[in-house]
Formats: structure tokens, C-alpha cells, sequence
């Protein structure tokens, strides 16, 4: 079996066996109880060290993909009987569609890098270091603000984005979405009235609906959000806060421009009303960008951040950045309903900013996501995909199929087990929509590529299948 090992690539050589073995169980349809090649001939056809053959395999059997026999070997396992479906934007109503599929479906459009992209090694030596030297971090609470350490860290990263604050500005949370409840709680009421982005971020919609907010509806433009129909609403509500992304926005993968950036501030001013800033994909920024916390803003805005798109979900760590006097509230009311954040996944996070492993690890991810960016783009502009903006960074393309293309889509993806992100998702009523949202990360993947070609020109099914081997 040639695994086709690249050893100049980014990924780890074990992560690219798992993904090879996968790759070949799923593309020969390989029936559970078959024999894979012994450890010792797969190492030795493919120049690899049996420990790692040995580790890639493990991991396949934690995963539910391989099984292991004493004296048999690996062999492929039998489907599950029950899958616990992972949580996505719009699981509730999709996922049952493809539990049966025993090697996963494809997530196109989900929110998070692929588990084969992930780097364990250094999350591992962190959590060994801070098992060490922090053993209060086992047992004990964190402290109101959060971990003292993690938030001198946050200062030093906030001050080189430009962005004015001071350590009693910052409070630590259980990732973003913790941090926008505990706004939403503080700042508004039952009735009140908000402005969000149109496509936007869904969990939002509903955390708002939740407590009974008023949603009212701005379209986001590839510049940030339409200012002409920001300005009408305005003329006729009076919102207490507005919620957007300036980086990166989830799903359009747009980019907030200097002068919108400048005139949400001065209507946020004229019109005394919050911004609040998420920026959880932030840190996968190339080049020059507009920040409303890095302008002069007298308040008006309040910094969001997580470190769950780019390190790790499972930590939930997150801050926020604000006027002392709001941190204050936040902090007690954090404090009352969780006794605080986890201090030892804090502690993690903070070492791993310490020494350099997250710094050097973005650096990485941002390379590997514009590669997978400009494949995808190309293959979409080849396809004559509509592409709502050419990000600048970011993992996520905003797209729709050509004319008429989209019902074919629909049942391709199913065909196919890939799970879609629908437009619909993305608006506050589930409003009908052909957009979609494709997170380039999963992109390069065969089933992905078959389903960006099956709406072009003149091409039947049967032709992409048998030419992409899916």
C-alpha cells in the first residue's frame, strides 16, 4: 500500500498515514474485517519507522475506523451501531442524514479546522509542563478576571495589534460564544433592539432570540456592513448594540474596510450605541487590517477573541477586552453562574503563548489555508462559481453554484456524504438561500472536488465520479 508520505509537507508524517489509510478504506470501499497490510510491510514499503505505522493505526482503532486483534493485526472495523453526531451550525436539522456512514461525512462547511490538521505534540507538552510546575491548576478555581498569567499574555498580543487596554480591561472566558452570553445578560434586556450582519453567525441569532432580543437585519458587503442600510435603520430604531466581525466574517470570509470601519464609529457615537468586535479568526491574518478596537472608539467597542478556531475547541478558552467598569459586572456575573473559567486550560494556553509554540503554529496555518484557499478558488472560478469576495485570509469562501445548479448540488452532497452549510443558516429567519458556506480546509478532499464540479458545463455524474475517484 503506498501511502504517498510527503515529508516536506506541514502535516505530521503520523496524521498523513491516518489520512492515506482513511483515504483508501473509503475510495476501495473496503468491507469491515478486511486485513490491512501488516505494520512491518507498511513501513517498509512506504520508508517509515514502525512506531509511527503503530501510532497512526491506534489511532484509527480510537476513532472507530480500524479494529485490533492480538496475533490478527489491524483490520477494517464494523460500522457503529449508534454515532453520536459531533455539533455543527444547523446539526439540528441535517445530520441525521448521513449517521450511517461509517468512515464520516465530509464537513464542508463547518466551522473548525480538520482533526487531521491539528498539532497534539505541543498541547501535550504544555499540559505535561502545567501538570508540573501548576498543580493548584488540578483542583483549585481561577480567579474572577482569569488566570493572571494568561491575561498578561492577552495584554502583550492586544498591544501589538494596536489595540488600548489595560489588564483590569480584560476578562477570560469559556470561548467566544461564553463571552457574547454574558454580554448579551449585562447589556440588554427582553425587547431590546440589536443590530447583526446579514448572512452572520447563527449561534448569535439564536443566543439573542433567546432572551427575547430584537434582531434587526443589516446586509454585510465584502467592505463590512451595507453603511446606506445601517444609516435607515438607525433613523427608525434606536439599537443598544451592533454585532459584527471584522476579520474574516463567519460565513462570508469578508474583511472590514478602513472607511466603513471609520463611519460605524462615528454613527456609533452620533447614535450611542455598542459595537461588539468578534475576532475569533483573527489570528489568520496576512496582512494590513482594519480592527475598530485598534481606532480611537471613546468605549463604543468591545474586543471578542477565542482561541478555539485556531488552537483547540476543547480548551474553551476566550476573552474579551472592555471599559473596567463593564469588566467588573461581567466578572460577577461570570463568577455567580460558573464559579469562573477552567484555570488549568487557561494555564495551558497562556504556556503555549509564553513559549512561542502558538505564535510559530498560526504562522504555519496561515500557509497551509491560502494554499487550500487559492486551490479552491480556482477550482469555483473554473466550475463558474459565483465567489461573493476574494478573502484575504481566513478559512472561509461565501459561494453559489451557477444558474439553476443548486437543487443538483443539494442531492450530490447527499450522494456524496457531504454535509453542506446552507445560506439559510446564516439568517436570522432561515430565509431560503443558494449560498453556501465552504470552509476551504476540507476542500482538497475528493468528495469536495466532485461536488464543486458537478455543476459544470456539460458533465454528467458519472463522469466526475470516475474521474475523481470518488
Amino acid at each position: 500500500m503506498d501511502l504517498g508520505i510527503d515529508r516536506q509537507a506541514l502535516v505530521p508524517v503520523v496524521q498523513q498515514i491516518v489520512s492515506a489509510v482513511t483515504q483508501w478504506i473509503r475510495k476501495n470501499e473496503v468491507s469491515p474485517g478486511t486485513r490491512l497490510p501488516s505494520v512491518r510491510r507498511l513501513a517498509l514499503d512506504n520508508l517509515l519507522s514502525q512506531s509511527s505505522v503503530i501510532e497512526a493505526l491506534e489511532r484509527m482503532v480510537a476513532q472507530g475506523l480500524l479494529a485490533h486483534r492480538h496475533g490478527a493485526g489491524f483490520m477494517v472495523a464494523e460500522p457503529p451501531v449508534a454515532h453520536e453526531c459531533q455539533w455543527y451550525e444547523g446539526a439540528e436539522r441535517d445530520w441525521g442524514d448521513f449517521a450511517d456512514s461509517p468512515l464520516g461525512e465530509l464537513k464542508l462547511g463547518c466551522g473548525w479546522l480538520p482533526e487531521a490538521w491539528h498539532e497534539s505534540d505541543d498541547i501535550s507538552y504544555a499540559i505535561r509542563e502545567v501538570s508540573r510546575t501548576d498543580t493548584a491548576g488540578l483542583f483549585n478555581y481561577s480567579t474572577p478576571l482569569g488566570l493572571p498569567v494568561l491575561r498578561e499574555q492577552l495584554l502583550k498580543r492586544l498591544t501589538h495589534l494596536h489595540i488600548d487596554t489595560r489588564l483590569d480591561c480584560i476578562l477570560t472566558t469559556g470561548g467566544a460564544s461564553h463571552a457574547v452570553d454574558l454580554l448579551i445578560r449585562v447589556l440588554l434586556r427582553a425587547g431590546d433592539c440589536v443590530v447583526v450582519e446579514t448572512p452572520g453567525y447563527g449561534n448569535l441569532y439564536r443566543q439573542l432570540a433567546f432572551h427575547g432580543v430584537h434582531l434587526l437585519e443589516v446586509p454585510r458587503t465584502p467592505s463590512g456592513p451595507d453603511i446606506p442600510a445601517l444609516e435607515a435603520l438607525l433613523q427608525r430604531h434606536r439599537p443598544k448594540c451592533l454585532f459584527t466581525h471584522s476579520l474574516y466574517h463567519n460565513p462570508t470570509g469578508s474583511s472590514l474596510c478602513r472607511v466603513v470601519a471609520e463611519r460605524l464609529l462615528e454613527l456609533a457615537r452620533r447614535d450611542d450605541f455598542l459595537i461588539i468586535e468578534e475576532d475569533v479568526y483573527g489570528d489568520l491574518q496576512h496582512a494590513t487590517c482594519t480592527r475598530l478596537a485598534a481606532l480611537p472608539h471613546e468605549g463604543r467597542v468591545i474586543y471578542v477573541a477565542s482561541f478555539s478556531k485556531t488552537l483547540s475547541s476543547a480548551l474553551r478558552v476566550g476573552y474579551l477586552s472592555a471599559e473596567a467598569s463593564l469588566i467588573a459586572r461581567l466578572a460577577t456575573l461570570k463568577t455567580s453562574t460558573g464559579f469562573g473559567t477552567s484555570r488549568f486550560a487557561e494555564a495551558v494556553v497562556s504556556t503555549l503563548l509564553a513559549n512561542g509554540t502558538y505564535r510559530k503554529w498560526v504562522q504555519r496555518l496561515r500557509k497551509r489555508l491560502s494554499t487550500e484557499m487559492a486551490a479552491t478558488l480556482q477550482v469555483l472560478e473554473d466550475e463558474e462559481w459565483e465567489v461573493f469576495t476574494v478573502p484575504a485570509g481566513g478559512m472561509f469562501l461565501w459561494a453559489r453554484p451557477g444558474a439553476n445548479a443548486f437543487s443538483r448540488v443539494q442531492a450530490f452532497a447527499r450522494r456524496l456524504g457531504v454535509l453542506l452549510s446552507p445560506g439559510s443558516l446564516f439568517n436570522p429567519t432561515g430565509e431560503y438561500s443558494e449560498w453556501l458556506r465552504i470552509n476551504v480546509a476540507y476542500a482538497s478532499d475528493q468528495r469536495a472536488l466532485a461536488l464543486m464540479r458537478a455543476v459544470g458545463p456539460a458533465r454528467s455524474t458519472s463522469t466526475i465520479l470516475k474521474t475523481t475517484g470518488v
